[in-house]
């Protein structure tokens, strides 16, 4: 047993939005660092450890150590992650773990974007120079083949729409009925957003708001319109200093802490094509029991949740996972999500996680926050609560569980021949024509094909689902025509 001392909590929260002026996201991250800070500032001297999660926005390649001096920290380490949104919970739960350990007394984990301010004309502020690099933590394979990349999928809402498309397959409705389903599951969230100060869209929205395709909420990928896809323009940081109890108490803030119970890994098979099935992830499921389970809770002791909800599709997959329903009366999520909460690049968990400390602070029980990285990837979760753990911080196992979805993983082959289509999704330009149709495919010997669609099929392909057409592929890189 992990003694008392040594337990992780989350001691402070701090986050930040601009709405008006252009911004860096360093100056996000300093300010979201500022907030939390203040509300501890006897701790300042025991951060040992600065952790940025990986900015797109331009910040050069040390932006721990730009925001350590931004904020006269001296830590004896400062690090920033790979690409992926399941890393705030990551750096969150190995920040616990070395925290537990006696490795770590105290650490800041901070992370932001300014797209909205990328986006703008003018000159877009740039992060001050550090010198050197901080050392990159995380994994950095490359997210999908060179197969997949051939065949056009690399931008997540192609990929989690063709994800989408196979799931409408599966229930057997078209895309238009999927996206009225759609809009029901995801209205909930907005009434969420617009409780929250730091929302980037806080408004209630109907749920035919989000489905019906039109001007405002044009059609980007079958079956998602832009309503329904993660904000990534936003100007919003976040940041979060996770201590030891000791060090809690010693600044005398120990009676306003969220315990960190426990936290779990797991990733699903890493290629996209290369997955059994595309309607489901194994990964996520596992994370999310493994966490639950090291705590010792089950579901319907969670209070609240917070699901990652890039697309649509992560969020039906997690909760049927969990086993909760889109009604459930906890809410899926403490945000409002990545569409209308808004989704600062690999950032967003992290305003999840200090949400759902705030909301445990004042309301009590135990809160359950998914995170996950590149294409229903990498997946991270972690268990909080206003009270001690009774086991103390747990890691949950998923070796087991890991290593079953390796074995599981289909080749993945640039070979011709007929195919079943396994996923697909038709990517619509903003003057409403067909742009690229991208399929995963079984062919017949069992192998699993990425491949465009010929270009003279694309004017026939508006609004069809193909999964479960037969398609020939063919060509280099690989090609596919309909049928009969």
């Amino acid at each position: 047993m992990i003694a008392e001392d040594r337990l992780p909590v989350v001691v402070a929260t701090g986050q930040a939005i601009e709405r008006v002026g252009p911004v860096s996201a360093l100056d996000l991250a300093e300010r979201s660092a500022l907030g939390a800070l203040e509300a501890v500032p006897a701790l300042r001297g025991a951060i040992g450890q600065v952790s940025v999660v990986n900015i797109v926005s331009p910040v050069g390649p040390a932006p721990a150590t730009a925001l350590a001096r931004r904020l006269g920290l001296a830590p004896a380490r400062t690090e920033v992650t790979t690409v992926g949104g399941n890393s705030p919970q990551w750096l969150v739960s190995r920040a616990a773990a070395a925290i537990a350990a006696g490795r770590l007394e105290a650490a800041l984990i901070a992370g932001a974007e300014a797209q909205h301010s990328a986006r703008r004309a003018g000159t877009v502020p740039v992060a001050d120079a550090a010198g050197g690099a901080d050392p990159v933590v995380g994994d950095d394979r490359p997210p999908v083949s060179a197969e997949e990349l051939a065949a056009g999928l690399i931008a997540p809402v192609h990929v989690y729409a063709l994800f989408e498309s196979a799931r409408a397959a599966s229930a057997g409705r078209s895309f238009a009925e999927q996206r009225q389903h759609l809009g029901r599951l995801m209205a909930p969230f907005t009434e969420v957003a617009a409780r929250h100060p730091y929302a980037w869209f806080p408004d209630s929205r109907h749920p035919d708001e989000l489905a019906t395709v039109g001007p405002d909420n044009r059609l980007v990928a079958e079956p998602y319109p832009k309503n329904l896809c993660a904000m990534f323009g936003v100007d919003q940081g976040a940041a979060v200093v996770v201590s030891s109890l000791a060090a809690a108490r010693r600044a005398g803030v120990d009676d306003r802490v969220v315990f960190c119970w426990s936290g779990a890994e797991c990733t699903d098979v890493w290629f996209p094509a290369a997955r059994p099935d595309p309607t489901r992830s194994p990964a996520l499921g596992a994370a999310a029991g493994a966490a639950l389970a090291a705590a010792g809770l089950g579901v319907d002791d969670v209070a609240a949740f917070d699901l990652y909800s890039c697309f649509p599709c992560a969020v039906e997959i997690a909760a049927e996972a969990l086993g909760l329903g889109p009604d459930d009366a906890r809410h899926l999520t403490v945000t409002g999500g990545l569409p209308y909460f808004g989704g600062p690049g690999n950032n967003y968990c992290l305003h999840a996680v200090a949400t759902m400390a705030e909301r445990l602070l004042e309301t009590g029980g135990a809160g359950l926050v998914t995170a996950l990285g590149w294409y229903l990837t990498k997946h991270a979760a972690g268990v909080y609560a206003d009270r001690p753990p009774p086991r103390g911080w747990c890691a949950g196992d998923t070796s087991a569980t890991q290593a079953a979805i390796d074995a599981a993983a289909v080749e993945i082959t640039a070979d011709a021949g007929p195919a079943v289509v396994l996923g697909a999704t038709v990517v619509t330009g903003r003057a409403d024509e067909v742009t690229a149709a991208p399929v995963i495919a079984r062919l017949d010997d069992g192998r699993h094909v990425a491949a465009a669609a010929e270009p003279t099929e694309l004017p026939h392909l508006a609004g069809r689902n193909l999964v479960g057409t037969r398609v020939e592929v063919g060509g280099s890189p690989p090609r596919y025509r309909v049928r009969g």
